[in-house]
């Protein structure tokens, strides 16, 4: 096993060392010792950050992703928690492709005004209403 210290391991992920050291503290990674003041990490810790950014980047919140590690630090992946995400996004996606479509619209509508043209106002009503482009704050696990 190689041990990689805190700044190597911050040029291998991209992940600044500010940002490990949080991820330790939500025990998302964990150092095993230390060389000098530098903390040092096996190297599988590199890719065990890859997994994180993904979970990340797919909408995980962190604490999320601390429950996909196993305690041995195996990935442990609740297929209904991605079931769950997947149709949000769906859900993201849907109301995206809506607020595109009423973009393109308003750049091509012929009304003299955005005001007189039905789908403007449409979309108009939507977003007072939160229908559209209003995200609704998950509850925290």
């Amino acid at each position: 096993m190689r041990a990689l210290d805190i700044t190597e391991v911050a040029r291998r992920s991209g992940v600044p060392a500010s940002t490990l050291r949080f991820y330790e503290e939500k025990k998302l990674i964990s150092s095993i010792g230390r060389r000098g003041l530098r903390r040092l990490f096996d190297a599988r810790v590199v890719e065990r950050l890859a997994f994180i950014a993904l979970g990340r980047a797919s909408g995980f919140s962190l604490d999320e992703m601390a429950h996909m590690f196993a305690p041995d630090g195996r990935p442990r992946i609740d297929r209904q928690l991605l079931a769950a995400k997947a149709q949000e996004l769906d859900r993201t996606i849907k109301e995206l492709s809506a607020m595109r479509d009423g973009l393109r619209h308003a750049v091509a509508c012929r009304a003299p005004s955005h005001m007189e043209c039905p789908t403007f106002q449409r979309l108009l009503k939507g977003a007072a209403s939160g229908s559209i482009g209003a995200r609704k704050k998950k509850a925290a696990l």
